[in-house]
């Protein structure tokens, strides 16, 4: 995450007219309207069901301005405690797994099968280096799913959160809950080992597989495939069948060279077709099946508890991180510092510890 008065920003580089901003400093956060309304009253909007209230919530709690941080947390704040009975889902892959496809085909079918399912999907994608934004547009490749009155799709972008989630995605969470949305899917980046952070604030992490792109090789190695608490195949149709099939055997002969997980068993790993609708009943019921053994076992709640003291710590942290950055003696101090570090003349551990120690002299309180 950049640091407050760099380039970057987290923002997703569009203008309050909801054109597309050609300059990026233009904007250092999302735009929200000017006649928003106050915290409080967004937040009984979003509790209503409004899917506009929700957009609106959404980019207020991405914005990285200060008095847009003060309304965020007041809206969080009203949105609290969280909604009780959701699942959240974490669908991560390869590029080109068909991550945006599946999703589409499962979320419309949890749709027709349940009238009074409520569906969210928060596509996170990969940013442009210099707007900031979403340049995959996942939004666009869900366009059925994205119709749907009881769906709700939101593209963010990673604005350099590593991770394979955007900035904010644990309180877009929250909020599509407080919307009413018992079904939130989190589509990752697809980044590959780096999809850690999603597996922090989801029930349920599937890992979505692609025959012959030898993913599967990378089976063997302990990262995103040690934390999948449930493995699919994608594409498993036509001529590709049989490589899917394939390739469904080898990673459930992988999953078992790593330590049993915590329910006890080893993930389940299936084929599916996101192209047919082949396999995706059978995907879903796995789900299920893992939540419910996972509550049984009293995992679910453990997990949950396990969360909400990750987020405070990370809370905390970046609190902390953007009260330094903001402090005006560290302001006055950096770019002295910085030209030292770029000379030569101080190293940056050195340069760093003289920002810290300036910061705390500049907090200290008065003797009395």
């Amino acid at each position: 995450m950049p640091a407050p008065g760099d380039n970057a920003t987290s923002s997703s580089g569009r203008m309050s007219s909801g054109r597309t901003s050609i300059n990026p400093r233009l904007s250092d956060g999302p735009a929200v309207r000017a006649d928003a309304p106050p915290p409080e009253a967004l937040a009984q909007q979003v509790h209503a069901g409004d899917r506009a209230a929700l957009s609106r919530a959404i980019t207020l709690v991405e914005s990285t301005r200060p008095a847009h941080r003060r309304d965020a947390r007041a809206l969080l704040d009203a949105c609290h405690p969280p909604a009780e009975g959701s699942v959240r889902t974490a669908v991560t892959g390869v590029p080109g797994a068909g991550k945006s496809t599946f999703l589409e085909a499962l979320g419309t079918r949890l749709l027709e099968e349940n009238p009074g399912r409520r569906l969210a999907v928060l596509a996170i994608d990969p940013s442009s280096t210099r707007s900031k934004g979403s340049i995959l547009g996942d939004k666009t490749r869900m366009g059925q799913l994205a119709s749907h009155e009881r769906a709700f799709v939101r593209p963010s972008p990673t604005a350099g959160t590593l991770g394979g989630v955007a900035r904010r995605t644990r309180e877009s969470i929250l909020l599509c809950e407080a919307a009413g949305y018992d079904t939130v899917f989190v589509e990752t980046v697809g980044v590959g080992q780096a999809e850690v952070e999603v597996h922090a604030m989801t029930d349920v992490f599937l890992l979505l597989a692609l025959a012959g792109a030898g993913d599967q090789l990378q089976a063997v190695k302990r990262g995103v495939v040690e934390m999948a608490d449930l493995v699919a195949v994608n594409k498993a149709d036509g001529e590709r069948t049989e490589a899917a099939e394939n390739a469904r055997a080898e990673y459930e002969s992988a999953l078992r060279l790593f330590p049993v997980p915590e329910t006890g068993e080893h993930p389940p790993v299936l084929t599916c077709s996101a192209r047919t609708g082949g396999g995706l009943p059978e995907v879903w019921q796995a789900v299920q099946a893992f939540l419910e053994k996972s509550r049984a076992q009293g995992l679910f709640e453990k997990k949950r508890k396990r969360q909400a003291r990750r987020w405070l710590r990370h809370a905390v942290e970046e609190r902390l991180r953007d009260a330094f950055f903001e402090d005006e003696t560290v302001q006055n101090a950096l770019p002295e510092l910085a030209r030292a570090v770029e000379d030569g003349t101080t190293s940056v551990p050195a340069a760093a510890e003289k920002l810290l120690e300036t910061w705390q002299r500049g907090n200290a309180a008065p003797d009395r």
